[in-house]
């Protein structure tokens, strides 16, 4: 027993390290656990807490902390949950009234002369480049989306993705542009006709600026064609017409669905459940001589045939000249159709479709909204026409970029006089969608979102049973804005089917190795030095392609790309012709592969030679404290379907992440044996 007054006895407190020796102090040593676990000297005494003690007060210090933190965020949601999204629609045009009425249900507020201070979401009528915009606000528009969906660029857009990927792509009806290639038509016409004299096609000229079935006609062979010197100042596209398409009630048809493209990078795609289907107003007949001019039997456009006296204005979705597409789907599984094959065609269909279409918009991001600087957030509403074959197969006729959101309709009151009625099918699918769209990028969830489906994308595609209104619910109800609304009209497909359609992005690669080497900021054309530098980097040139070829190959591609696209006075090598300088070289290194693996084999190689530079720039500015676990992909070697820790775009764009594939086993000997000495592996 110690003799010292106060001290308590040794089995009863907790060991506090040696007792005191000469010369020492009796204060007792704290032990080494921190503040919350520290001795606590009680009075004059010196005295201590039992260990259970201290840890039991240090539990309820943890639990009041924690209680205040949730304090704190529970008071920063119930501010922003109180904080009004404002919306400015003094642009909006034909969407002006959907979209009121989408802001009064949401209770936002809505601003229809425009507003000098900031607001949340600019509503654009027609393109990107309306009117300005805040960089915190979000637009409902993509530079150059106005320009891609044009039917020449559309049509080069899907074409490239054709020539890699011919089953993939065969929606699209083909195509020839005009008057450039007018001769090629001809000549392909003539061929097909010799081998096979049963054919006999019908094609359909549509101007490329044409709008609302302005301009279209068909012919049944090419000297039909309509003033060919006027085709120089006003371009064409000339399709193969679908003779056979499906018919409902003996009258043709066609499909628009709306399309929300949530985001570019990373890719990001939401389908519209129901849609409008538009019916022609005369019985189909198979195109001939005698009924070419009948545009009410062939053309199924709504601004057409709203002006024949046999369109009827319904208020019911299923009849009518204008029905909702889910009512079409119903009578189909009525008869007996597999009405979820027909949706799975169609969603494929979109995928590929905007997969062709995001090179090009990356680019026009690139120069208009570069990376690093700020500006604002892009979403857009696209309308996909749709027609069904005979066999329910469906065919892509053109992408709208400036669907019509309108939701009423002309109605004649007496003899040339007309008046706007409300139209009850309109209202019931363009309502959903424009709600549901600014339901998805409201910015007072817009970290909730990210955060809840961030969580759920690998469950769906695990396929666990959860659905894009569940995540929804679940972030509105996290952030206090929890209405009694209905389900989400709008279905996510993308990223939801990655793996099912990654493959694809290869040209997307490509754009990304052109955004890289662009140089000269504002720019959508690849200077020769640009180019000569790209080449150097890559390390493509070699005894088979010398330098001397490769100013050679820059000089005739991009002049002859110039030339196509009418840009004579202009120099440079823009994104197609840059593509094309690919396929050149991949062909002409390697030989024996189909176009798709040689460009892929091509594109692998130069995304290595890259990530190899800049992994060497970043380990020789690093400090000498960073210790970085670095990863080389040997070319050779397989990889992954999305890679995400490539990064040889970072200074582009740090959320650029190139998808890799593997590599056929041919790739050039004489690069990896180099690179194995290097001792990359």
């Amino acid at each position: 027993m110690s003799q010292h007054a106060g001290q308590v006895e040794p089995q009863s407190r907790p060991f506090l390290g040696p007792g005191p020796g000469p010369g020492r102090s009796a204060q007792p040593t704290p032990p080494a656990k921190g503040k919350a676990e520290a001795a606590i000297v009680v009075g004059a005494a010196d005295d201590v807490f039992p260990l259970a003690a201290r840890r039991a007060l240090a539990s309820l210090n943890r639990e009041a902390a924690r209680q205040r933190r949730a304090q704190r965020a529970e008071q920063s949601r119930r501010r922003k949950a109180k904080r009004t999204v404002a919306v400015d629609s003094s642009r909006a045009k034909t969407s002006t009234e959907a979209l009121r009425i989408c802001v009064q249900q949401l209770k936002w507020r809505e601003f229809p002369t425009g507003r000098h201070l900031f607001c949340d979401i600019y509503w654009h009528g027609v393109s990107f480049h309306d009117g300005e915009v805040s960089c915190a606000s979000q637009v409902n528009k993509y530079p150059g989306m106005m320009e891609m969906t044009r039917k020449i660029n559309f049509s080069r857009a899907v074409r490239t993705m054709q020539e890699l990927f011919p089953d993939e792509y065969k929606f699209y009806p083909r195509s020839w542009i005009l008057p450039e290639e007018y001769q090629h038509f001809v000549d392909q016409v003539r061929l097909s006709k010799e081998n096979d004299s049963s054919w006999k096609p019908t094609f359909i000229v549509k101007p490329d600026g044409g709008s609302q079935g302005d301009g279209i006609y068909l012919i049944k062979d090419s000297s039909d064609i309509r003033i060919m010197s006027s085709l120089h100042s006003k371009p064409a596209v000339v399709q193969e017409y679908i003779s056979k398409p499906f018919l409902i009630d003996r009258v043709k048809f066609d499909i628009r669905l709306y399309v929300l493209l949530k985001s570019i990078d990373p890719l990001e795609i939401y389908i519209a459940k129901d849609g409008l289907s538009r019916f022609c107003t005369e019985p189909y007949q198979e195109p001939n001589s005698r009924n070419f001019h009948r545009v009410f039997m062939h053309l199924t456009n709504y601004s057409l045939n709203v002006h024949s006296g046999n369109f009827v204005h319904s208020d019911s979705a299923n009849t009518g000249s204008k029905r909702t597409f889910s009512s079409i789907l119903a009578k189909l599984s009525l008869r007996g159709y597999d009405v979820k094959k027909v949706w799975s065609d169609i969603i494929t269909l979109v995928i590929r479709a905007i997969i062709a279409l995001i090179p090009e918009l990356k680019v026009y991001h690139q120069i208009y909204i570069p990376p690093g600087k700020p500006g604002p957030t892009c979403f857009q509403i696209l309308g996909f026409d749709i027609l069904l074959m005979k066999n329910l197969k469906p065919v892509l006729l053109e992408v709208n970029a400036n669907p019509s959101m309108r939701i009423e309709h002309e109605q004649e009151i007496a003899p040339g006089v007309f008046e706007y009625v409300p139209s009850p099918v309109d209202e019931e699918v363009k309502v959903a969608v424009i709600r549901d769209t600014l339901r998805l990028i409201d910015p007072t969830l817009k970290k909730n979102v990210s955060q809840t489906q961030s969580t759920e994308y690998s469950a769906e595609n695990d396929g666990e049973d959860t659905t894009e209104s569940d995540t929804q619910s679940k972030a509105e109800a996290s952030s206090g804005a929890v209405q009694n609304w209905p389900p989400l009209c709008l279905k996510q497909v993308f990223p939801k089917y990655t793996r099912q359609f990654s493959y694809l992005l290869i040209v997307e690669r490509i754009a990304l190795l052109f955004i890289r080497f662009l140089g000269i900021k504002g720019t959508f054309k690849l200077g020769p030095t640009g180019f000569r530098t790209f080449i150097r980097t890559c390390k493509l040139s070699n005894s088979n392609l010398p330098m001397a070829s490769v100013d050679i190959l820059y000089i005739d591609i991009a002049r002859r790309w110039n030339i196509i696209r009418g840009d004579r006075g202009e120099s440079g090598m823009c994104l197609q012709a840059f593509m094309d300088a690919i396929f050149h070289m991949a062909q002409r290194r390697y030989k024996s592969q189909p176009l798709r693996q040689q460009v892929e084999a091509l594109v692998n190689f130069c995304e290595y030679q890259l990530e190899a530079l800049d992994e060497k720039h970043f380990l020789h500015n690093r400090t000498p404290d960073l210790k970085p676990s670095l990863t080389m992909i040997h070319p050779e070697r397989p990889r992954s379907g999305a890679v995400s820790n490539v990064h040889l775009l970072n200074r582009m764009s740090t959320s650029n992440r190139l998808l890799t594939s593997s590599l056929p086993v041919s790739m050039d000997k004489q690069h990896v044996k180099s690179m194995n000495r290097r001792g990359i592996s």
